[in-house]
């Protein structure tokens, strides 16, 4: 395994020559299983490091250095990552992600290309949604089966302030154009205290009235400034308390199955028929790590077994150095099976990761 912390390694000439055996200690089973039980199913796959938002929780006002182009995985070689992940591997879904993946010119090309694959995934899609107004159907006839919009807010004034950049209605339109072609939409927000905590009821309303479901994610400390303070974070328990006011929720019935997202019946608060469901993904508060089932690859094709994690193992040159699908399967396999036991964010001597959200992947 060609374990890095950042950067493109120098590889081995076993892995050159494809020559890679499993841990000892590994079970010569096929699927992404860890030490703890867990199967990886769900692939998160970065396409770019680059994004047109600058939101507070993940990058600074000015940015972040991005990837030079010959460092980022081609099309081909996503196609053939994700296809020795659902060939060899046992993924079943696959979500693409950034940065910001509408960045990507061949983007619809990239969708097409694992539409096709013989063991085709449910394709996924997380997006601010700029400019998805102008490509919402070509990626549908592609093969994207749905997509996940993040949206913080419905006042343009707090959106120019959590988001850096006065896209509101541009946002608002990608969403409707992707409600005409998609029949499943979900919306991801993060609240932010003093900005947008007290918007949390009127975004679920607004979601309920289109069918949309709305997923909270709490802040996670993910961001470019290092200035992520576990005291200031809006929690999942103060997220129901404010939906509270207004709906009445109910643990949703239908099995987790593994999802980030804790699913909750909303009703009307003074009783009466579902309105819809909305979720809360609670990675801090609320860790869902004995049941995760994701792995996940970075724009320049490294694996990463948790979002928290501080290692990375390389694919992306192996595979430019002439690996074959045994060989690069073997070493994702290898990274998986060192997963840890969970983040580790209660525990004392907690360390960010050095990579933010948007060099990661969601």
């Amino acid at each position: 395994m060609t374990a890095v912390a950042l950067g493109m390694p120098v590889l081995p000439s076993a892995v050159r020559a494809g020559d890679v055996s499993l841990p000892d200690d590994r079970p010569r089973v096929p699927g992404l299983v860890d030490r703890f039980g867990r199967t990886a199913t769900d692939l998160r796959v970065s396409l770019t490091d680059r994004c047109n938002l600058r939101c507070t929780y993940c990058m600074p006002a000015e940015g972040l250095p991005t990837l030079p182009r010959d460092a980022v995985m081609t099309r081909e070689e996503i196609a053939r990552l994700v296809g020795v992940a659902t060939r060899d591997l046992g993924v079943r879904q696959v979500r693409f992600t950034g940065g910001e993946p509408l960045l990507r010119a061949d983007l619809v090309d990239v969708v097409a290309d694992v539409a096709a694959l013989p063991a085709r995934p449910e394709i996924s899609l997380t997006t601010n949604a700029v400019g998805l107004d102008h490509r919402a159907r070509a990626l549908k006839d592609a093969g994207l089966d749905r997509v996940n919009i993040s949206l913080d807010t419905l006042d343009p004034d707090t959106f120019a302030r959590l988001a850096r950049r006065p896209f509101l209605e541009r946002t608002l339109a990608g969403i409707e154009a992707a409600a005409a072609v998609f029949d499943v939409v979900k919306v991801n927000a993060v609240l932010v205290r003093g900005l947008n905590l007290d918007h949390a009821a009127d975004l679920l309303t607004w979601c309920l009235d289109r069918g949309f479901e709305l997923r909270f994610i709490e802040q996670m400390p993910l961001d470019a400034d290092h200035a992520w303070d576990r005291a200031a974070m809006v929690t999942a328990a103060e997220v129901r308390e404010q939906l509270g006011g207004r709906f009445a929720l109910a643990p949703d019935e239908e099995p987790r199955d593994g999802a980030p997202a804790e699913r909750f019946v909303v009703r009307p608060r003074a009783g009466g028929d579902p309105l819809g469901r909305v979720g809360i993904i609670a990675s801090v508060t609320e860790p869902f790590c004995d049941d995760c089932r994701r792995t996940r690859l970075t724009a320049e094709g490294g694996v990463r077994s948790c979002l928290f994690a501080h290692t990375e193992t390389d694919l992306l040159g192996p595979l430019r150095a002439g690996a074959d699908d045994e060989a690069l399967a073997t070493l994702w396999r290898t990274a998986m099976w060192g997963k840890a036991a969970g983040h580790g964010m209660t525990a004392a001597g907690f360390v960010q990761p050095a990579r933010t959200m948007s060099a990661i992947g969601g």
